[in-house]
C-alpha cells in the first residue's frame, strides 16, 4: 500500500514548479489532490498529470492573498474530497528589491500571499488535521545568505511563516498534529525568474552547490515532502528540512 493511502492533500500553487512538483510527489503515494492556485489552465495540466499516473486530482482556482477564496478553497476540497489531512502552504507572492525601492504595496503583497495566508489555512484546515494530520510551509534561502541585499522584504515575510511553523507544532502537538518547514532549491520557475534578476548571483548560487545541481520539483522536493508528512516522519515536528544539496545551513 502507498504510504499516504486514503489521504487528503491541500497544495496551494500547485500549478507548475515545486508546487506541482509536491503535488505530483504526494499522488505519487495515494494521495487524492485538491490543487489549488490563481491560474486554471496551469491546474488542469497538473491534474491531468496526476489522473495520467491513476491519481485523483480536482483543481481549484484560489487568489491566496483574497481571505474568501481561501475559504472556498477549504470547503470545495472538504466537499469533494472529503476532508484536508494535509496542507501545503506553497503559493507566495516574491517581494524582491533592495530597502529602499521595494514598494509598500509589493512588501504588503508578499505579507498577504505569505504568512497571513498561511495562517488562514492552517486555521481553516486544523478541525480536518487533528488526530494525525500534516502541514508544510515553505521557506527560502534567501533569508540564510550573509550579503542579504535586495531580498530582505522576501526574506522577512517567509521567516514570519517559519515562525508561524513552529507556534502551531508547538500548539497543535497534543491534538496529533505536525507542521514543518521546509527551504527547498528547486529548477523551477522562480529560479528562472531569479536568474532574470540576478543572473551573477544565480551562477554564483549554482555553483556552489555541493551536489552540483538544483533540485527537481518532484523527485527531490516533492519526495522529500511526501516523507516529512507520512508516517515514517511521525516524530518530527516544528523543525525546518533543508531541500537544497547542501548549500546552506540553519544558524
Amino acid at each position: 500500500m502507498a504510504e499516504l493511502e486514503g489521504k487528503v492533500a491541500l497544495v496551494t500553487g500547485a500549478g507548475q514548479g515545486v508546487g506541482q512538483g509536491i503535488a505530483l510527489a504526494l499522488a505519487a503515494e495515494g494521495a487524492a489532490i485538491a490543487v489549488a492556485g490563481r491560474t486554471e489552465s496551469k491546474l488542469v495540466d497538473t491534474c491531468g498529470l496526476i489522473e495520467a499516473r491513476a491519481g485523483r486530482a480536482v483543481p481549484i482556482v484560489c487568489d491566496v492573498g483574497e481571505a474568501d477564496q481561501i475559504s472556498a478553497c477549504v470547503e470545495r476540497t472538504v466537499d469533494e474530497l472529503g476532508g484536508v489531512d494535509i496542507l501545503v502552504n506553497n503559493a507566495q507572492a516574491v517581494p524582491l528589491g533592495r530597502v529602499l525601492e521595494v514598494s509598500d504595496e509589493m512588501f504588503e503583497l508578499g505579507w498577504r500571499t505569505g504568512p497571513l495566508a498561511a495562517l488562514r489555512f492552517m486555521r481553516l484546515c486544523h478541525p480536518y488535521l487533528r488526530g494525525g494530520g500534516a502541514v508544510v510551509n515553505i521557506g527560502t534561502g534567501a533569508a540564510l545568505r550573509n550579503d542579504m541585499s535586495g531580498y530582505g522584504a522576501y526574506a522577512a515575510v517567509k521567516e514570519a511563516i517559519r515562525s508561524l511553523t513552529r507556534a502551531a507544532a508547538c500548539e497543535w502537538g497534543s491534538e496529533g498534529i505536525r507542521v514543518n518547514a521546509i527551504i527547498p532549491m528547486a529548477m523551477s520557475p522562480g529560479m528562472v525568474a531569479w536568474s532574470k534578476f540576478a543572473p551573477d548571483q544565480f551562477e554564483e548560487t549554482l555553483r556552489s552547490i555541493p551536489l552540483g545541481r538544483g533540485g527537481d520539483p518532484e523527485r527531490d522536493i516533492g519526495r522529500a515532502v511526501a516523507f516529512l508528512v507520512g508516517p515514517a516522519a511521525s516524530y518530527i515536528t516544528g523543525t525546518t528540512l533543508m531541500i537544497d544539496g547542501g548549500h546552506a545551513y540553519l544558524r
